[in-house]
C-alpha cells in the first residue's frame, strides 16, 4: 500500500478488545473508512496504530469510528499526567472534540490515560456517541476499563459462572449418574428446571461478553473467537431451554454452565499474563512526575504536568524530576539524564542548556522555560514509538491473523458437519450437538492469534527497558536474520574524541608537565586529550605564561622560565627547531593511524605524542558478542586505511572499508546484500542516512531523544556499541518465541480436531465440551506464558553495567 508523504499516524485507545482476534474486525472496519491508509490493532495494548490522511479525516473522526465498531475510545493513547486527557463535549456528533489548546500537535484530538478508564455511559450518551446496545443494556463489554479492571471483571465473572456451576453439574445427568448426588432439586422442582434458573446468571452475566463480543463482531462483518463461544455456549443452552420448556428430557445446561466456567478462567489467567507483557510501557510511563512547580506572574503553583504549556517557566528544586522539556533560563545544576537518553554520568547544566522532561535534578535549583509539553515531549515521543511498534505485525503475524479468521469459518461448517454426520451415524440429538459444540470450542484461533503478538510485545518492551527501541515488527523479526552487522567508526565504535595513546620521549625527558601546562591554556581539542593524560599520571600542574595560540598549528608558552612549543611540524619549523631526531619517530606514529604532535624546550624537541580517536570501552565487548552469534562485522568508514586498520586491529574487526565518501556507503552496503548477505547498518543516523536505508535493518546510535529518525528501523538511546548485539539477541529470543507459539498453536488444533469431533470414539477417546474449553483456554495461556519467559533472556554482557547505569536499573526493575 502507497502512503502519501504527507500521512499521520497516531495510537488510539480502543477498549474492549478482549482477545487477539476481535483485533481484526477492528482494522477491517477502519480500513473502509476515507482516508484510513493502515491500521494495526493490537488486543493485549488495548490500542491500534492508525496512519491516515489528516486531509481526509483526523484523530476525532477516527475516535468516532472505533466507537461505531463497538469499542470504547477516548482518544489518542498517551499517559494523562504527561498529556491532558480529552473530554468530550456536548455538542460534537460522532465523538468529534473542540479545538483545545493542549491537543496533539497537526491534529484535534488529543490524549488518553494510557490503562485507565474513559467516560461514563451518560457523557457518551450526552456527546453523541456511538456505543454498542449491550454496553447501553448495562451487560457488559470491558469499554473503558483499564487492563486491571478487566482482569478484576474477568475474576468476577469466572467466579460467579464457578460457584454456579457447581450446583447445575450435581442436578444434571452427569452428577446424578457419575458422581452418585442424590439430593432433589430444592422447592420440588425438576432437576432441569432448577439448572435452567441456575444457568441463567452464568449465561447473562459471567458470559454476556461472548455474545457482545459475538455481536460486535458480526456488525463489523468477520468473525472471530467471540462468534465461536458464543454458538457453543448459545446453542447448548437454548437447546436445553427447548427440551425443558417442552416437557424435560435430556439436557446439558452443565455443558454451558462449565465451558463458559474454564474459558473464562483460563482467558483470566491470559488476561494476567498478557498484562505482564506490557510492563515497559508502564515503566515508562512513570518515569514523568505527575505535578509541576510553575511560576506564573511571579507566584509559584502546583500544577498538573499535562497542563504545564509552552513558556511557563517551571522551578525544579534539587531531587525534582524534570517535568517536561525545556532549556534553563536561570541556575545551575547537574542533572541525571539516565533514565531518558542513557548517559550514566549526570550532565552539567547551565543558563541556556536543554533539559529532558523525566530526568533528575540533582544539586542546584533551576527555573526552566517549558519548550514541548505533552505529545511533543521526549518522552511522549519514545511511548509512542513503544506503542507503534508493538502494535505493527511482523510477516508472519499477517499470516496467522489471516489464518486465525479461515480457523474460525473452518470451527462453524466442522461443527455443522459433525452434528449431520453423528445423526446421520444414528446418535441421538445430544449426542450430535455434544461432539458439534466440542468442535466449535476445540478449534477457537485464540492461541493462533495471540502466538506473535504477545512475542512482540515482550520483546519491544525488553528493548525498551534497555534503550533499544524497535519501530516495528518487520525490523524486530529482520534483526534476528542478521549475519553482517556494518558500524561507521567515528561517533559509533570510537567516543569521536581523541586520547593519547603514546608518548614517545625523544633524547630524554619529555617533560609532560611543561606540555600539559601550555596545553591547559588551550580550547583545541587536542590539548584536552594531553591535560587529560598528564593529570591521569598524576603529573606535577605548573602555571604557564605568555600563553600563545598559533591557529592551525598549536601553541607557545613561557613555563617556569623555560619556553615551550607543542604543535604540529609547521610550528616547529617556524620556531626552528630541528626536528631530525623527531622525524622517523612521526613518520612511525602517522603509519599507525596516530595523529603526532611535537613537543619542543627552548628549541629543542624532547617528545612525540601520539593521539587518536577512542574508542568506546564496550566497543570490543560488542564485536566479540557479535562474533559470538556468528555475526561477521564489518567497519565501513570515511578514514584513511592506517586509522581504521588501527581501529579494526584493537576491536577484533573481520573486514575493514576505508576512505569511503558518506554518499558511497549504501553502495558498500548494497555489495554486502549481493553477496547473500542479512545487513545491519550501525552509523548515527545523520550522514548515514543512505546506508541506513539500505540497509536490512537500519540502527542509529546515540539517538538520545532524537527518536524520530526516518531512515533507522531500530534505534539504540545510548551510544553503547553493545546495544547491538543485545538488540540482535532480542531480535532472535523473540523470532524462537514466535515460532514456538505458532507451532504450538497450530499442532494444538491439528491434534485436537479429530478428537473432538469424535473420529477416535470408537477406541474410547472422546472430549466434552467441559474439556475441551479448558483444553483450549491452556492452550492460549500456554502461548501467553511462554511469551513472557522472554523476560528471562540472557543478554550480552549484562553485567558489566555499573549499578547506577540504566541498564542495570532497568534489570532491577524487572
Amino acid at each position: 500500500m502507497n502512503l502519501n508523504s504527507t500521512a499521520e499516524s497516531v495510537v488510539l485507545h480502543v477498549g474492549g478488545l478482549h482477545w487477539a482476534t476481535t483485533a481484526h474486525g477492528v482494522e477491517q472496519t477502519l480500513l473502509t473508512r476515507p482516508g484510513v491508509l493502515a491500521v494495526d490493532a493490537n488486543a493485549i495494548s488495548q490500542t491500534a496504530t492508525v496512519t491516515f490522511d489528516p486531509t481526509r479525516t483526523d484523530v476525532a473522526e477516527l475516535q468516532g469510528w472505533v466507537r461505531e465498531c463497538g469499542y470504547h475510545c477516548a482518544g489518542e493513547s498517551q499517559p494523562t499526567h504527561v498529556c491532558v486527557p480529552r473530554i468530550e463535549p456536548a455538542g460534537h456528533p460522532g465523538g468529534h472534540a473542540a479545538p483545545d489548546a493542549h491537543a496533539r500537535h497537526g491534529g484535534p484530538g488529543t490524549t488518553v490515560p494510557h490503562g485507565h478508564g474513559g467516560h461514563d455511559q451518560a457523557a457518551s450518551h450526552a456527546a453523541g456517541v456511538v456505543i454498542s446496545p449491550h454496553d447501553a443494556m448495562g451487560h457488559g463489554g470491558h469499554g473503558g476499563m483499564s487492563m486491571d479492571a478487566m482482569v478484576a471483571d474477568m475474576r468476577n465473572r469466572f467466579l460467579v459462572a464457578a460457584v454456579l456451576s457447581v450446583p447445575i453439574t450435581l442436578f444434571s445427568p452427569m452428577g446424578r449418574d457419575m458422581l452418585g448426588f442424590g439430593l432433589p432439586a430444592p422447592f420440588g422442582l425438576r432437576d432441569e428446571v432448577f439448572a435452567l434458573v441456575l444457568s441463567l446468571p452464568v449465561v447473562f452475566y459471567a458470559g454476556w461478553i461472548f455474545f457482545d463480543g459475538a455481536f460486535r463482531a458480526l456488525r463489523n462483518r468477520t468473525l472471530d473467537m467471540m462468534v465461536l463461544v458464543a454458538i457453543a455456549i448459545g446453542a447448548g443452552w437454548l437447546y436445553s431451554l427447548y427440551v425443558t420448556l417442552t416437557g424435560g428430557g435430556e439436557v446439558f445446561f452443565e455443558a454451558a454452565a462449565v465451558l463458559t466456567t474454564f474459558v473464562l478462567l483460563g482467558h483470566w489467567f491470559e488476561m494476567r499474563a498478557r498484562g505482564g507483557a506490557n510492563d515497559a510501557i508502564r515503566a515508562l510511563l512513570d518515569l514523568a512526575p505527575p505535578m509541576a512547580t510553575v511560576i506564573r506572574d511571579g507566584v509559584e503553583a502546583d500544577v498538573p504536568t499535562s497542563e504545564v504549556l509552552v513558556g511557563d517557566l517551571v522551578l525544579v528544586r534539587p531531587g525534582a524530576k524534570v517535568p517536561v522539556d525545556g532549556v534553563v533560563r536561570e541556575g545551575r545544576s547537574e542533572v541525571d539524564e539516565s533514565m531518558v537518553t542513557g548517559e550514566s554520568l549526570p550532565v552539567d547544566k547551565t543558563v541556556g542548556s536543554a533539559v529532558v522532561g523525566a530526568s533528575i535534578n540533582t544539586t542546584g535549583t533551576l527555573r526552566v522555560e517549558a519548550t514541548k509539553v505533552g505529545a511533543d515531549s521526549a518522552l511522549a515521543q519514545i511511548v509512542a514509538l513503544v506503542q507503534q511498534a508493538q502494535n505493527s505485525k511482523a510477516p508472519g503475524q499477517r499470516l496467522a491473523d489471516r489464518a486465525a479468521f479461515w480457523l474460525v469459518l473452518v470451527a462453524i461448517i466442522g461443527g455443522g458437519l459433525t452434528f449431520g454426520a453423528w445423526l446421520l451415524a444414528g446418535a441421538s440429538v445430544q449426542t450430535a450437538m455434544l461432539f458439534a459444540i466440542t468442535v466449535v470450542v476445540i478449534t477457537c484461533p485464540d492461541a493462533l492469534g495471540l502466538a506473535t503478538p504477545t512475542a512482540i510485545m515482550v520483546g519491544t518492551g525488553l528493548g525498551a527497558k534497555r534503550g533499544v527501541l524497535f519501530k516495528n515488527a518487520t525490523a524486530l523479526e529482520t534483526s534476528a536474520k542478521v549475519n553482517t552487522v556494518v558500524m561507521d567508526k567515528t561517533g559509533t565504535l570510537t567516543r569521536g574524541e581523541p586520547e593519547v595513546t603514546q608518548v614517545i620521549a625523544v633524547g630524554g625527558d619529555p617533560h609532560l608537565d611543561l606540555v600539559a601546562a601550555v596545553e591547559r591554556e588551550s580550547e583545541h581539542p587536542l590539548a584536552a586529550a594531553v591535560v587529560t593524560h598528564a593529570d591521569a599520571l598524576g603529573v606535577a600542574t605548573r602555571k604557564a605564561a605568555e600563553f600563545r595560540n598559533v591557529p592551525g598549528h598549536g601553541a607557545t608558552a613561557v613555563v617556569d622560565g623555560l619556553d615551550v612549543a607543542v604543535g604540529n611540524r609547521r610550528l616547529m619549523e617556524s620556531l626552528g627547531v630541528d626536528l631530525s631526531a623527531a622525524g622517523p619517530i612521526r613518520e612511525r606514529v602517522a603509519a599507525q593511524g596516530q595523529t603526532a604532535v611535537f613537543a619542543a624546550v627552548d628549541g629543542r624537541i624532547v617528545a612525540v605524542i601520539g593521539l587518536a580517536d577512542a574508542p568506546r570501552e564496550t566497543s570490543a565487548r560488542a564485536v566479540a558478542a557479535l562474533h559470538d552469534q556468528g555475526v561477521q562485522v564489518v567497519m565501513l568508514t570515511g578514514d584513511n586505511q592506517a586509522t581504521a586498520q588501527r581501529i579494526a586491529a584493537q576491536l577484533g574487526i573481520d573486514t575493514v572499508i576505508a576512505d569511503v565518501l558518506p554518499g558511497d556507503k549504501a553502495a558498500h552496503v548494497a555489495d554486502l546484500q549481493r553477496q547473500g548477505r542479512v545487513v545491519a547498518m550501525v552509523g548515527d543516523g545523520v550522514n548515514d542516512a543512505p546506508a541506513l536505508a539500505q540497509a536490512d535493518v537500519g540502527v542509529a546510535i546515540g539517538a538520545g531523544t532524537d527518536v524520530a529518525i526516518e531512515t533507522a528501523d531500530l534505534v539504540l538511546m545510548r551510544s553503547d556499541p553493545l546495544d547491538v548485539p543485545t538488540a540482535l539477541t532480542i531480535g532472535r529470543g523473540t523470532l524462537r518465541k514466535m515460532r514456538q507459539n505458532l507451532g504450538w498453536a497450530v499442532g494444538y488444533n491439528v491434534v485436537a480436531l479429530p478428537i473432538a469431533a469424535g473420529v477416535f470414539a470408537g477406541v474410547g477417546l472422546t472430549l466434552r465440551p467441559e474439556i475441551a474449553a479448558l483444553s483450549m483456554s491452556g492452550s492460549s495461556l500456554i502461548v501467553a506464558v511462554n511469551a513472557l519467559l522472554l523476560k528471562r533472556l540472557r543478554l550480552p554482557d549484562e553485567h558489566h553495567r555499573r549499578p547506577g547505569t540504566p541498564a542495570a536499573q532497568a534489570a532491577s526493575g524487572s
